[in-house]
């Protein structure tokens, strides 16, 4: 049987209580590789496969979800990276030359080489030692927890093309979503599941206390499913108590809003 289409309820649920999951991995992996691969490119395959693990979750097994997705996003950061060419053949070959001339030098000498020393030894100028260092840093190793290797854990399920259709455009809804959230609820959002910040800090920089933070991330969790489903899965948001009352008519700007950014009609942010 082939996977629905859209997240029901409780794989929603899923996702945005297991966003900082993608913000953990992602700080995790982004020391260890070069400046050139922004957090932007990570989070984004890490998203992706968080929202396909909450799909294909099975709770029968017994495995925490938090664990799984933890897998499913980290091997999927980790497939971005390697998809990415970052040298040429011969780049790469520099770069090897380098570091068997910098391990050589190193038992020889007894300390680490100089760049000229690695330079001389290499028969060629500083300016192409900086060069295969800045290559060799290109490198990714394999950054698999040991003993526990991604391919011995997960299922084989690779999403079909529609399915990964379907998963980017709930992405973009869950950006809209969380670009569109009332300027504190954003803050609170940003913070806690992109940033890795705190609630004391973000307390600190908000002028309230860190259980009104614990407030503030229920509230915009809230908003962000109701915001997101009422695009893609309005069956889901429920009917509101007051139909007329004001909150309800902030909630229906705050869906239009998210609607216009996630078809890219316009970006006007909701006041606050």
């Amino acid at each position: 049987m082939s996977a629905p289409a859209t997240l029901d309820a409780a794989a929603s649920e899923l996702v945005l209580a297991h966003l900082a999951v993608v913000g953990y991995q992602v700080s995790e992996v982004l020391p260890r590789v070069p400046t050139s691969v922004t957090r932007d490119d990570l989070s984004s395959a890490g998203f992706l496969a968080l929202v396909l693990a909450a799909r294909s979750y099975d709770a029968s097994t017994g495995v925490p979800f938090a664990r799984y997705a933890a897998l499913r996003v980290r091997g999927a950061i980790l497939d971005e990276l390697r998809s990415m060419d970052w040298a040429s053949r011969g780049a790469r070959a520099r770069a090897r030359e380098m570091g068997s001339t910098v391990d050589r030098l190193t038992v020889a000498l007894g300390r680490t080489p100089t760049r000229d020393e690695v330079a001389a030894a290499m028969g060629a100028d500083a300016a192409t030692v900086d060069q295969a260092r800045a290559d060799l840093e290109r490198r990714v190793l394999s950054l698999d927890v040991p003993g526990s290797p991604v391919a011995e854990v997960l299922p084989d399920a690779a999403p079909t093309p529609e399915e990964v259709a379907l998963t980017r455009e709930r992405l973009v809804w869950m950006r809209a979503a969380v670009d569109e959230l009332p300027e504190r609820l954003r803050v609170v959002v940003e913070g806690v599941f992109f940033d890795d910040r705190s609630p004391a800090e973000l307390a600190e920089e908000l002028g309230v206390t860190p259980s009104r933070i614990s407030q503030l991330r229920t509230e915009a969790l809230a908003l962000l499913r109701d915001g997101i489903n009422t695009g893609l899965d309005p069956e889901l948001v429920p009917e509101p108590a007051r139909p007329d009352g004001v909150a309800e008519r902030r909630r229906q700007r705050y869906f239009a809003a998210v609607a216009e950014r996630a078809m890219g009609v316009g970006s006007v942010r909701t006041p606050a």
